[in-house]
C-alpha cells in the first residue's frame, strides 16, 4: 500500500504558464531572442539552465546569467503569476483524511516552491517540500525525489511520485518508485506513455488513482 505520496509542483499542483513563460521571454530578450510565450511552454518542468542550454543553444556560462536574468522578473512578479488547479486542494484534504502522507518534490529552488504552497494554500496538507538551491544545486528530478524520500524515511514501495512531465517519471524510475502521469500540465502529447503507470486527466481522478494504490 502507498502511504507517501510525491507531488512534482508546476503543471501537477498549480498553472504557472504565465510566470513561467513571461520570465523565460524575459531572458532570451536578454540575448536577443524574441519567443512568443506560447512557445516557451517546454520550459514549464526541466531544470532551467539545461533548458536555456537546449533550447536556445547558449553556452553553461550564458545559460547561468539567463537563469539571473529570469529571476530578476521571476521573484517579484512571476512567482505568483500563477493557480491553483480546481480540485487540488479538495484532492490534497481527501488523500490527508486517508491517512497518506503528502509532500512536494520540485526541480523549482525550494525558496520559491515555498512561497508558492503558502499562498494558495497547498502547504497545510505536506509533510515536507523539496526543491533545488539557488546556486544550482539539486535540480536532478531523482536527487529532489531522493532527498524528499530520506527526510520522510520513506521506502521505494511505499512511495509514489506524481507528475507532468518525463523528467518526473525517469527520476522515480532512477529512485525506484512508481509514476502516476497527470495529462493536464505541459507533457507533449504522448510524452508521458510508456513511462507513468497510470496518467490521471484531472484531480478528481487522481484522487481516485491514489486512493485505489
Amino acid at each position: 500500500m502507498i502511504k507517501y505520496i510525491l507531488f512534482d509542483l508546476d503543471g501537477t499542483l498549480t498553472n504557472p504558464k504565465e510566470g513561467i513563460t513571461k520570465c523565460v521571454q524575459h531572458a532570451l530578450r536578454y540575448f536577443g531572442i524574441e519567443r512568443e510565450c506560447d512557445e516557451l511552454v517546454s520550459f514549464i518542468g526541466p531544470p532551467l539552465k539545461e533548458q536555456f542550454m537546449k533550447y536556445a543553444a547558449l553556452s553553461e556560462k550564458d545559460a547561468e546569467k539567463a537563469v539571473e536574468v529570469y529571476r530578476e522578473r521571476f521573484a517579484p512578479i512571476g512567482l505568483f503569476e500563477n493557480e491553483i488547479y480546481d480540485g487540488v486542494l479538495e484532492m490534497l484534504q481527501e488523500l490527508k483524511n486517508q491517512g497518506k502522507i503528502l509532500a512536494i518534490a520540485t526541480s523549482k529552488p525550494h525558496v520559491f516552491a515555498q512561497k508558492i504552497a503558502d499562498k494558495y494554500g497547498i502547504s497545510p496538507y505536506l509533510s515536507h517540500l523539496s526543491g533545488s538551491e539557488l546556486d544550482g544545486r539539486n535540480t536532478d528530478k531523482a536527487q529532489v525525489i531522493k532527498n524528499a524520500m530520506a527526510v520522510l524515511g520513506a521506502k521505494p514501495h511505499e512511495t509514489v511520485m506524481v507528475g507532468d512531465r518525463i523528467h518526473d517519471c525517469e527520476g522515480a524510475r532512477k529512485c525506484k518508485i512508481k509514476c502516476i502521469g497527470v495529462s493536464y500540465g505541459f507533457a507533449a502529447e504522448g510524452e508521458l506513455l510508456g513511462h507513468a503507470e497510470k496518467i490521471a486527466d484531472s484531480p478528481c481522478e487522481l484522487l481516485r488513482i491514489l486512493s485505489d494504490m
